[in-house]
């Protein structure tokens, strides 16, 4: 009898656990003055990347309307949430979140400025750049368990800006997860694993990297800078709350000419909850 009961006892956690694939990457602006590293020569490369890791959600940074709409095009069965900063339309860098309507529906989203006035355009504290995060809430449409997901994008220079961004979006995660619901904040911090923002917000949250199950895979670092050379600064994350990380990696694909295909490489977690 006992024995009987582990096994349906497994077999009903196996039926409810689920897995699902996370992605962050920044895809590098297209600048239309570039000469080298252009959108042009790397966009098709990043859609095979994309398309070849078949995660879930998709956190991109760096977006311009173009590229965004280039991505929504061929990345199938996807749809994404997100503005443009600059406006709250479509000027601008986007945040932008994808998902995979095969497998979570959207059920509410969100864009908010990292500033005092988050719920329209603005640049915050003493930001050089108007930064956005893009959030929303998802069911799975197989289990009908939800989990929210917070794409973000941090300024490169404010410092106070970097602070008060941590403490506006654990603000945010607190006041919308009433339900206590599983939580990922993914994205280019533009903050090391030392510095005082990204050990405030792993006070809160867990760094995907140091609590996964197998061992890291991948450089140390994701900021590349277009050199062929090690890869140290990390920089873009994936943090988890209320939900096991399985494995999680770096990952270095590079272009056929053995240039990288961003400056920054994708980060890629997969979790189960």
């Amino acid at each position: 009898m006992k024995k009987t009961t582990i096994i349906l006892l497994f077999l009903t956690s196996s039926i409810f656990a689920q897995e699902v694939k996370i992605m962050t990457y920044n895809i590098k602006y297209h600048g239309v003055r570039e000469t080298k590293n252009r959108w042009v020569d790397r966009k098709q490369n990043v859609i095979q990347l994309l398309n070849h890791y078949e995660a879930s959600f998709i956190g991109l940074q760096e977006s311009l309307l173009g590229q965004v709409q280039y991505v929504d095009r061929y990345l199938k069965d996807y749809e994404y949430i997100g503005v443009g900063r600059d406006d709250g339309r479509t000027r601008g860098e986007y945040s932008p979140l994808f998902y995979d309507t095969k497998k979570y529906a959207l059920l509410d989203s969100k864009t908010i400025w990292l500033s005092e006035t988050p719920g329209k355009p603005s640049k915050g504290w003493d930001a050089a750049l108007n930064r956005v995060c893009t959030y929303g809430l998802f069911r799975n449409l197989k289990t009908n368990k939800k989990i929210w997901v917070f794409n973000t994008h941090f300024d490169h220079i404010g410092r106070n800006a970097k602070k008060n961004s941590v403490n506006l979006l654990l603000n945010v995660i607190k006041g919308v997860n009433s339900e206590n619901y599983p939580v990922v904040l993914m994205g280019d911090f533009n903050l090391t694993p030392d510095e005082e923002p990204i050990q405030l917000l792993s006070e809160s949250l867990n760094d995907g990297k140091a609590v996964s199950l197998k061992p890291f895979y991948g450089p140390v670092g994701t900021f590349n800078s277009f050199r062929n050379e090690e890869i140290k600064t990390r920089i873009d994350y994936i943090f988890t709350k209320n939900i096991q990380v399985l494995n999680y990696e770096h990952v270095d694909d590079r272009l056929p000419n053995n240039k990288h295909v961003s400056d920054h490489l994708p980060v890629l977690a997969r979790l189960k909850f």
